[in-house]
């Protein structure tokens, strides 16, 4: 469903508004997220990472996790996404697995690394090969990780993603 200029204003505002509210409760960075389905917000999301202890707290996984429990579904189809600030890497992953139909974000990700959230290297790193990766990654027991998956394949009775 495509929504009104001003419904997408009305949302996006909603988004920057949790974002304004970490400036006074410190209980994350400066970010906001809302999700919307049907023209209704279902979820909303602020960034908890100092407050939860929890480096995974950004506002649209938090959104995430709002919306899903609010609808009783893993996956958001039909949804809308209205971000503070363009996602970051581990944020635009999880928005591309909880499969929304459409994603605004307001400021970008250079207006974010000039307030201290620069997601370059970041977004450098994962394009690289694992082996080429500035973390020391390596691949252990690949024989025992596929045997699972292999099991998965044979199951009639799964839920498929």
């Amino acid at each position: 469903m495509e929504l009104q200029d001003d419904n997408a204003e009305l949302f996006m505002k909603e988004a920057v508004k949790l974002a304004r509210n970490n400036l006074s409760t410190f209980e994350g960075g400066p970010f906001g997220a809302v999700i919307v389905k049907d023209g209704v917000i279902v979820g909303r999301g602020a960034n908890s990472v100092t407050s939860l202890n929890d480096p995974t707290a950004h506002a649209e996984i938090m959104a995430i996790r709002d919306a899903c429990k609010n609808l009783n579904s893993f996956q958001l189809e039909g949804c809308e996404i209205y971000s503070s600030c363009e996602p970051c890497p581990m944020c635009l992953g999880a928005i591309y697995w909880a499969r929304p139909s459409k994603l605004f974000f307001a400021a970008s990700r250079e207006d974010a690394a000039k307030a201290g959230f620069d997601d370059s290297y970041i977004y450098n790193q994962v394009s690289l090969p694992p082996h080429e990766r500035d973390l020391s990654t390596v691949k252990l027991n690949p024989a025992e990780a596929i045997a699972v998956f292999t099991e998965w394949i044979g199951l009639e009775a799964k839920t498929p993603y």
